[in-house]
């Protein structure tokens, strides 16, 4: 078995649609990014790479390729799955945390699960997803900013 760990973080901005966890969520501002800004599939998706020895996110699709230029993170996302099984490793599991002041994840949790799930061809109870806040601390904990951590768990076909 081999673990992997992945982070990530973007500023918010108004004028963007907040996309997260593989979902659109109703919020006043969403993440810039030059996909669709999704913190936590990116951190789910270097947890994924580190965890098959495949190296980081940005090595598969740089955000200097217009190519991925407002890409949908749920489909990049079925693409790292495809490149884990191609190393010859299968996913156990996944834990993920959002990391935001504010809109508030618990609701969206369940929905999150099953796209994640969805993208990798896996059983919604082998994902897991929560969130917290930074209690007030930093760009996330001020609401500019919204963080994810992810862990992958992967073994051997």
């Amino acid at each position: 078995m081999r673990s992997g760990i992945g982070y990530d973080v973007h500023r918010l901005a108004t004028g963007r649609r907040l996309v997260l966890g593989g979902i659109a969520i109703e919020h006043h501002q969403g993440l810039v990014g030059h996909s669709d800004g999704d913190v936590l599939l990116h951190a789910i998706m270097d947890a994924l790479l580190g965890a098959a020895n495949l190296g980081d996110l940005g090595a598969h699709f740089p955000s200097g390729d217009e190519a991925y230029r407002g890409a949908s993170s749920v489909g990049l996302l079925g693409r790292v799955g495809a490149k884990v099984a191609e190393a010859g490793y299968r996913i156990l599991s996944l834990d993920a945390t959002v990391i935001a002041a504010a809109p508030r994840i618990a609701p969206h949790a369940g929905a999150m699960r099953e796209a994640i799930a969805g993208a990798l061809g896996l059983e919604a109870g082998r994902v897991s997803v929560k969130a917290t806040t930074n209690d007030g601390l930093g760009l996330v904990g001020a609401g500019e900013a919204i963080a994810a951590l992810a862990t992958a768990l992967v073994d051997e076909l």
